[in-house]
């Protein structure tokens, strides 16, 4: 009976250890006050490379809906026979693994993981960094920014998303939401740091 009960209490500690995306992913007041850490999270991005939070959150609505074990779907052989996945794009940025590693290269942050908010969202910074210094992109222009983060920036810099309309109008959207999202935290921002323990 003990053994029992010991099981089932460590079962529910997993479970409220356990983060799903957010109910609705269009008001970022409602995303942070579920996610109090994130918001941290994110303003520690926007310090160190100086992409706005709004705009993050934007990149990983877009790439995840804000699910952290988010993976391309498998190519189907034959119609229903599972394949192989058309790329190694993981996590709530759905970075690439060889993408990941330039980041953990760069920033020399070895232990960092794709399905870890904060780690997450400081590639998306680190990547606008890369593309303002590689590609000219300024950090308050999500739309060029995303376009860059989908093609890589030698992709970016030869223009390679002309032609692909889909791309163009997912770039839209990452603008449309940084913008919706800015605001949004513009007005809730000061309830969200309440009770947060301040950070240098």
């Amino acid at each position: 009976m003990r053994s029992a009960l010991l099981g089932l209490f460590s079962l529910m500690i997993l479970a409220g250890c356990a983060s799903g995306p957010p109910d609705q992913v269009h008001d970022a007041c409602l995303i942070l006050q579920d996610n109090r850490s994130w918001w941290r999270d994110l303003q520690r991005s926007e310090r160190r490379w100086g992409l706005s939070p709004g705009a993050q959150l934007a990149f990983l609505k877009k790439e995840s809906s804000f699910n952290r074990h988010a993976r391309p779907a498998r190519r189907r052989l034959l119609g229903f026979i599972p394949g192989a996945r058309p790329s190694s794009a993981y996590g709530y940025a759905q970075a690439l693994n060889s993408t990941w590693d330039w980041y953990r290269e760069d920033t020399g942050r070895r232990g960092a993981d794709r399905d870890d908010f904060g780690d997450a969202v400081d590639f998306i910074g680190w990547y606008a960094n890369k593309s303002q210094q590689l590609s000219g992109i300024s950090l308050d222009d999500p739309y060029s920014l995303y376009l860059a983060y989908h093609e890589g920036h030698g992709g970016y810099n030869r223009r390679t998303y002309r032609n692909k309309d889909w791309l163009l109008r997912a770039a839209r959207t990452v603008q449309a939401d940084a913008q919706r999202y800015d605001n949004q935290i513009s007005r809730c921002e000061r309830r969200l740091g309440r009770g947060l323990i301040p950070f240098f």
